[in-house]
């Protein structure tokens, strides 16, 4: 399993929970496609987001693995791209559900709608301005 240098992968959480709107990219046949999401959590090393596994970001995730998130705040934005990761182990979707409460009204035994968590391999993050990287860590 690839480490993560810890203060370097905590730095983009920070970023992402200081952001308004996180969005993710992704491919659908030939056209890219961009969507926001709410769902991100870090684990120990690894940055997880969450999405429903009934969607069509789901299976084009599957289709091609290779995502991008990007995230604005004031003049600074940042580009975090790399391979999505799918956790088969539900540990991680259930804590995610746990500390978020609102999600058991969609995701539950009733609805039948699960909750797909993933992280990025063979990731970059790159701190951005208007005039070009800022700072950059690959993971």
């Amino acid at each position: 399993m690839r480490r993560y240098d810890i203060k370097n992968i905590e730095k983009v959480e920070q970023f992402l929970k200081e952001a308004p709107v996180v969005y993710l990219t992704t491919v659908d046949g030939d056209r890219p496609k961009c969507r926001p999401i709410g769902l991100h959590m870090l684990v120990g090393d690894n940055l997880y987001f969450g999405i429903g596994t009934f969607k069509a970001v789901y299976r084009q995730m599957q289709g091609n693995p290779n995502v991008e998130l990007c995230v604005c705040k004031d003049r600074e934005f940042l580009r975090y791209y790399g391979k999505a990761v799918f956790e088969t182990d539900n540990e991680i979707a259930d804590a995610a559900i746990a500390a978020a409460p609102f999600l058991q009204q969609i995701y539950n035994e009733t609805t039948g709608k699960k909750l797909g968590m993933f992280h990025l391999g063979h990731a970059t993050a790159e701190f951005r301005t208007m005039t070009g990287i800022q700072e950059s860590f690959s993971f």
